[in-house]
């Protein structure tokens, strides 16, 4: 019996290892340094969003994201799409329920996305439209290419936004400019993006991954603790009213002194570079 039971233990094991160490078929996953890079990888189909993508972002999130020696994951789309929507010939016959169901389950992904401990920023490299802005709008912030192109195109097909693009687009511009979009399905470019707030850099589209890289790479350089802090603090504040985000904020801004804010300003003094380890 002991024997048995010690076989299931270590078949399970197995089985998690295996998962764990699976080959993506939709993501290419790659580490520079201390930066994670996630690449959606179905230009065939624009990078169109399935079941097989969340499933495989969810573990790419649960398992490379969450090393301790990644401070800074970064997301972008191989081809000429970021990712051009979510897989229309998935989701053509579902009913109502598993509709629903489908779009939970993606929003569950997305808002992993949000809540990681560490920042998220998208490089939009391409279209990045309806689940593709969605996911693009799930990151801290995005950087775009000059010929990036954005929408949220679904009232095209009768339907709305279902991974949160209703809610998040209104918060990162604002009502009017959401509503517009969202009613009219018009696909704008880079800079009209940037006009409004949805994307906070352009750049010609060779110097994308370098500039995001940049960016990245300035980021982790910063006090790791504080990085986090600031992100959690910042979005919990958002959703909040200012006073509990000012009580926040001053609690964990507290919370430095005596280890990471100390050895920081401590650095700042004697002018030389900070020692995060």
């Amino acid at each position: 019996m002991i024997i048995v039971v010690l076989n299931q233990i270590l078949l399970s094991l197995a089985e998690i290892k295996n998962l764990i160490s699976m080959s993506y078929k939709q993501l290419k996953v790659e580490q520079k340094g201390q930066l994670l890079f996630v690449t959606v990888s179905r230009p065939e189909a624009m990078n169109a969003l399935n079941s097989t993508f969340f499933d495989e972002m969810n573990l790419c999130l649960d398992n490379e994201a969450a090393k301790e020696d990644i401070s800074v994951v970064i997301i972008t789309g191989e081809g000429k799409a970021f990712v051009a929507g979510a897989d229309i010939a998935e989701m053509v016959n579902m009913d109502s329920e598993e509709g629903t169901a489908f779009s939970v389950y993606g929003q569950s992904t997305f808002n992993k996305i949000e809540n990681l401990d560490k920042p998220v920023i998208a490089a939009v490299n391409g279209f990045a439209l309806g689940g593709g802005l969605e996911l693009a709008m799930a990151c801290d912030f995005r950087i775009a290419s000059a010929k990036a192109k954005f929408g949220q195109p679904e009232v095209n097909l009768g339907l709305i936004p279902g991974y949160a693009g209703t809610q998040r687009l209104s918060r990162l511009t604002n009502l009017a400019d959401a509503l517009y979009l969202l009613m009219t399905a018009d696909m704008i470019n880079a800079e009209d993006a940037l006009r409004i707030n949805l994307v906070q850099k352009v750049v010609e589209p060779e110097a994308l991954m370098e500039e995001v890289e940049k960016i990245g790479n300035n980021i982790a350089a910063k006090g790791p603790s504080a990085v986090k802090k600031v992100k959690h603090v910042t979005r919990t504040g958002f959703n909040n009213t200012f006073e509990i985000g000012g009580k926040m904020e001053s609690e964990h801004f507290g919370s430095l002194f005596g280890n990471e804010g100390t050895v920081g300003m401590k650095a700042f003094l004697e002018k030389r570079k900070p020692d995060w380890n």
